[in-house]
């Protein structure tokens, strides 16, 4: 690529001209804040979410003030871009999210016709920062050195710390006051967009007319960005939401391979390029989708925290009369977190009709999974990987379970290509299927896809045909709202089972 040749010299074995030069070497550099006076002429772009999300918090966030302004779907020229401007040996969601900024701010100077000067003077993207055994705690550099390279030196990347909480440390200068409401009303649009996502994945593979429940989606989002907007009940904007998703026609009652998609949580989570559309293409193959919404991560971190804070009294000595109130407040904390994510779950949940999605009980996965993994490390997922296999085995979830992660990723990996084998081969029946994805390749990724996909889908059709079918179907079957609860892993198979228990 042309771009590529002017980021980077042409590596020749017999080009020795770099000899007796003076050595250069990129720093990362702090760019200027953002403070109040900034605010008014100021654009604050974010990204890296699902589709509908993104959407959501960006309406959001502006019912706080503040021109927000979430980024475009990554596709394959925001990985390219990525590729070119990126140092090498980066994971595919590092190259497909700062591509990503990268793409959107040039095309925004050639749309506009503004300087780069004035590029970096009026936007700013904010991000999730963090640690940990992966890349992730290198994506604030990556950003900024990307962005010096295209141009864009001086370009502001401000973050908050994903695994610091609610409270994090706020300065009166800066005009994005990371405080409790901040992230309150964050959280909130996050939660309605997993709830929205979730029923759309239980609705979208059987639907009658196909593209209706995706216009029925963009309705509610257009309900719900108006209810944050103009502050109105979200609860009974859900509601509205409910009456809308009603409307659907469905027909339930077809057989389809159920399969939950997990793993690394940006390659599992996005909805594009990034995973080859997975989800869309296991739905085209006759698959319902069970994805992993983002509250899950959030109770992970929680956990995280919970296990963290126990480890440290642990270490404590015994023999000390004094209590540390830090870590009993810590504690206390988290626990409040619990209750108010399960809480304003469970309101936005019932209101727009999902009534059998239960939120994870990270304690009782980790006790699940610690026999295999151990809790200690506490990089990528963590134990969850373990935890969400032998949990959809042993309660028979679904009838494919597909870990998906970029190639490379070194805390994915090392569960999906070490650990689960130990526990694949404890369970025989464990349908699992261990998948890279790296930006290209989507031919290998679809044919193995394909592979495991066939006997899900056998599976799938033996528990229906295994199966009395009712003289009589009555209507409610096809209507969303009737989610009974029982043993089979597909849904159709569920409903019918559920129909022959209440006959009896």
């Amino acid at each position: 690529m042309s771009s590529c040749a002017n980021i980077k010299p042409q590596q020749s074995n017999t080009d020795l001209n770099y000899l007796g030069t003076q050595k250069t070497q990129w720093r990362d550099t702090i760019n200027k804040s953002y403070t109040r006076a900034d605010k008014k002429d100021t654009t604050i772009l974010f990204g890296g979410m699902t589709i509908l999300q993104d959407k959501l918090v960006m309406a959001a966030l502006r019912s706080l003030g503040g021109n927000y302004v979430a980024l475009p779907n990554p596709d394959f020229e925001s990985f390219r871009k990525g590729k070119a401007f990126g140092n090498r040996g980066q994971c595919n969601p590092t190259y497909f999210t700062v591509g990503n900024l990268v793409k959107y701010l040039q095309n925004l100077q050639q749309q506009t016709g503004m300087s780069s000067e004035e590029i970096v003077q009026k936007y700013l993207y904010v991000t999730a920062g963090g640690c940990g055994p992966c890349r992730f705690g290198m994506y604030i550099t990556e950003y900024r050195k990307a962005l010096k390279d295209a141009g864009f030196e001086g370009f502001r990347i401000m973050s908050f710390q994903q695994n610091e909480g609610i409270f994090q440390a706020e300065d009166e200068e800066e005009s994005i006051n990371f405080s409790p409401t901040f992230f309150i009303t964050l959280i909130k649009a996050i939660i309605i967009g997993d709830i929205i996502n979730l029923l759309t994945y239980k609705m979208r593979p059987y639907e009658v007319e196909k593209g209706t429940t995706d216009e029925a989606v963009e309705k509610c989002y257009k309900i719900l960005s108006d209810a944050f907007m103009q502050k109105r009940n979200l609860v009974l904007a859900m509601w509205r939401c409910r009456k809308v998703l009603e409307k659907v026609k469905l027909d339930r009652l077809q057989p389809k391979a159920k399969v939950m998609v997990m793993g690394e949580f940006w390659a599992a989570m996005t909805e594009g390029d990034g995973n080859y559309n997975l989800h869309r293409f296991l739905e085209s193959e006759g698959a319902e989708c069970i994805p992993q919404p983002i509250m899950n991560r959030l109770m992970l971190s929680i956990w995280e925290a919970e296990y963290a804070a126990g480890k440290t009294e642990d270490l404590e000595d015994k023999e000390m009369k004094s209590i540390d109130f830090s870590n009993v407040k810590t504690k206390a904390m988290m626990k409040l977190a619990k209750v108010a994510i399960k809480t304003y779950f469970t309101l936005y949940a019932k209101a727009a009709g999902l009534h059998d999605y239960e939120i994870p009980n990270i304690e009782e996965l980790s006790k699940l999974s610690k026999v295999y993994y151990p809790l200690d490390a506490a990089g990528g997922e963590g134990h969850m990987e373990v935890a969400h296999l032998l949990e959809s085995v042993k309660h028979n979830l679904s009838h494919l379970v597909i870990s998906v992660k970029p190639f490379g990723c070194m805390p994915s990996s090392a569960v999906s290509d070490g650990i689960q084998s130990l526990v694949t081969s404890r369970y025989p029946s464990a349908n699992f299927l261990s998948i890279e994805t790296s930006g290209e390749g989507a031919a290998n990724f679809y044919s193995r896809v394909q592979m495991a996909l066939f006997k899900a889908k056998q599976a799938a059709k033996e528990e229906f045909e295994a199966l009395d079918m009712p003289e009589n179907i009555p209507d409610k079957v096809h209507n969303y709202l009737y989610q009974p609860k029982g043993e089979m892993a597909g849904s159709a198979a569920q409903l019918i089972h559920s129909l022959k228990t209440q006959s009896l």
